[in-house]
C-alpha cells in the first residue's frame, strides 16, 4: 500500500482489464491450486526445504550447522496453516523471489519478495483507493501494507472460511492485535508525530450493550468500515476513526440486516428467506434482536393482540349491557 507504487498498480490494473477474454479466464484461475500431480509434487517438494527451517522444530533441532536462530525465530511459520491459507498450492520462492533459493541467504534477498499487487493487481488498486480515505493511511501513511494486518501464510478469504464464527474471530484478531496490544500500538505510535497512549477497547464501547458478546458474534470492520452499495465488492478498506463509526443498532438488527450481505454474505447460497424466516442464513448460527424476525409469528402477533383488545372491549361492553338491564328491572 505505498504511495510510490500507485502508478505501477494501475498500469498493471488497467492491463487486466483490457485484456481478452482467455486472458481473463487465465487469470482468474491464477490462484488456484494446480492438480497435476507432478507440478504438486514438485510444489510440495520446495516448500519442504523451506520448511525444513522455518518452523518450530528447526529452532530445537537445527538441519544446518552455524544458523542464527535468534534470527530465525522471527520468520517461522505453521506449515499446516498455510496448506490452508488463500496462497495454499503455491511456491514459497514464488512471493519471495531468487534471493532466498540459495543457504545462506542473499543479503539483498528481501528486495526480491514481491508485492501483493503484483499478482493482485485489479483488487489492490480497489484497495488502495479505499485505504487512502482510512484512519490508518492518514496516521500511519508509508507505515502500513497489506501484511500488517493480512499475514500471507496463514490469511483466508472469508468465502473460503465460510463459517461466520471463524471468519470473525481471524478477522478481529487482525484489529485487536494491535489495539489491544500495548506492544505493537506502541511501535506504531512511535512513527508519529505526537505519540499517542493505546486507548481502553472496552471503556470506548463502552456504549454498546454485551460489547465482548458482539465481539465474538461480529467483525470490527462491520461498524468501522462504511458499507458499499454495490454487493459484489465486498468489504471495503476504508477503515474509519470512532467518530464516523456506525453506532446505528438497527444497521444490523433490521430485516435488511446489513450483516446478510456481509458478514453471512457465504454462510449460505440463500441470502433472503427460508420457511418464512427473515435472514435465514443469520438465524442459523446465531440470534439477533430484530435481524432473525419471522414475518409470519409478526403477523399472528399483531392478530392475537388485536383478538385481546377486542375480547376485551367485548368484555367490557357486555358487563355495561348487563348492568343497564339490571338497573331497568330493579326500577
Amino acid at each position: 500500500m505505498r504511495p510510490s507504487s500507485h502508478s505501477f498498480l494501475a498500469a498493471l490494473a488497467l492491463a487486466a482489464l483490457v485484456w481478452s477474454p482467455v486472458a481473463a479466464v487465465a487469470a482468474d484461475t491464477r490462484g488456484a491450486a494446480p492438480t497435476d500431480p507432478a507440478l504438486v509434487e514438485k510444489i510440495r517438494a520446495s516448500n519442504a526445504e523451506c520448511f525444513s527451517c522455518h518452523t518450530p522444530q528447526a529452532l530445537k533441532t537445527p538441519p544446518r550447522p552455524g544458523m542464527d536462530l535468534a534470527a530465525l525465530a522471527k520468520y517461522l511459520h505453521d506449515p499446516a496453516q498455510f496448506d490452508g491459507s488463500n496462497h495454499a498450492g503455491m511456491e514459497c520462492k514464488v512471493c519471495h523471489g531468487q534471493g532466498y533459493v540459495a543457504f545462506p541467504h542473499a543479503a539483498e534477498a528481501k528486495k526480491s519478495i514481491s508485492e501483493c499487487g503484483e499478482c493482485h493487481a485489479t483488487k489492490a488498486l480497489r484497495v488502495e483507493t479505499q485505504f487512502k480515505d482510512s484512519i490508518h493511511a492518514k496516521n500511519l501513511e508509508g507505515r502500513f501494507t497489506c501484511q500488517t494486518c493480512h499475514d500471507p501464510h496463514v490469511y483466508r478469504v472469508a468465502s473460503k472460511v465460510g463459517d461466520p464464527r471463524r471468519i470473525v474471530a481471524q478477522d478481529n484478531a487482525m484489529c485487536v492485535d494491535c489495539h489491544n496490544s500495548d506492544l505493537r500500538y506502541g511501535a506504531f505510535s512511535a512513527a508519529l508525530p505526537t505519540k499517542k497512549t493505546r486507548p481502553d477497547l472496552d471503556a470506548l464501547h463502552g456504549w454498546l450493550p454485551n460489547t465482548r458478546l458482539h465481539w465474538s458474534a461480529v467483525r470490527c470492520i462491520e461498524c468501522h468500515t462504511p458499507v458499499s452499495p454495490v454487493k459484489s465488492l465486498g468489504m471495503s478498506h476504508e477503515i474509519q476513526s470512532k467518530d464516523k463509526a456506525v453506532k446505528n443498532c438497527v444497521t444490523c438488527h433490521a430485516q435488511d440486516s446489513a450483516l446478510a450481505t456481509r458478514l453471512y454474505r457465504y454462510a449460505s447460497a440463500n441470502v433472503g428467506s427460508d420457511l418464512g424466516f427473515s435472514n435465514a442464513q443469520v438465524l442459523g448460527s446465531a440470534y439477533v434482536v430484530g435481524a432473525t424476525r419471522n414475518p409470519l409469528i409478526d403477523r399472528a402477533v399483531i392478530g392475537l393482540f388485536g383478538l385481546t383488545v377486542l375480547g376485551l372491549l367485548g368484555h367490557g361492553a357486555v358487563r355495561v349491557v348487563m348492568a343497564l338491564i339490571r338497573r331497568r328491572r330493579a326500577s
